[in-house]
């Protein structure tokens, strides 16, 4: 079985899809909310031609996703699956944002349960890296299990360094939680 970077994955409240170019206006309607990037590391990705660097990244990823609301089919956000690493058998889940509208009713949890369980039918070890200062991120993270182990400068596509702390979900762990 491979590991597909791009899967289709639904649960009851939102359904994950491969990104495709003809996205932009959709995702960008809600990557425009300047409180969306308020604690992310690139504060700016609101704007339009930094939002466009952002998404011609996620597009040469080849991982990236967005995420719908099931019962809508309004877009929720994107994540991404990066880094993968078969020798070491990891994969990094990262790039993820939320519309402000969706915030603190499960949809972000949602998406990540989804994206881990996927990943542990290929990898031993998930990695997350989370702006520093993006404490609802880390603490969502943590909530799912998520370990800080390290802290790391992240160079984003075509963006500056900012620094990162990487978080490790494994995958033993995770299935313990279930």
């Amino acid at each position: 079985m491979n590991f597909d970077l791009q899967p289709t994955l639904e649960n009851d409240l939102i359904k994950i899809a491969p990104l495709k170019s003809d996205d932009f206006d959709r995702l960008y309607a809600v990557a425009s909310d300047p409180l969306v990037w308020e604690q992310h590391p690139n504060k700016d990705r609101h704007q339009r031609g930094v939002f466009e660097n952002f998404f011609k990244g996620a597009l040469e990823s080849k991982g990236a996703l967005i995420v719908y609301d099931k019962a809508t089919g309004q877009v929720v956000g994107s994540s991404r699956y990066y880094e993968f690493d078969p020798e070491n058998m990891s994969i990094a889940i990262g790039y993820t944002f939320i519309g402000r509208n969706y915030w603190g009713l499960g949809y972000n949890s949602a998406m990540k349960k989804l994206m881990l369980d996927y990943a542990f039918q290929f990898v031993e070890r998930v990695i997350l890296h989370i702006g520093a200062t993006n404490f609802r991120s880390q603490k969502a993270i943590e909530k799912l299990g998520g370990q800080k182990v390290a802290e790391i400068e992240v160079a984003y596509y075509g963006e500056p360094l900012k620094w990162n702390f990487v978080y490790e979900i494994n995958k033993q762990d995770w299935l313990s939680r279930a």
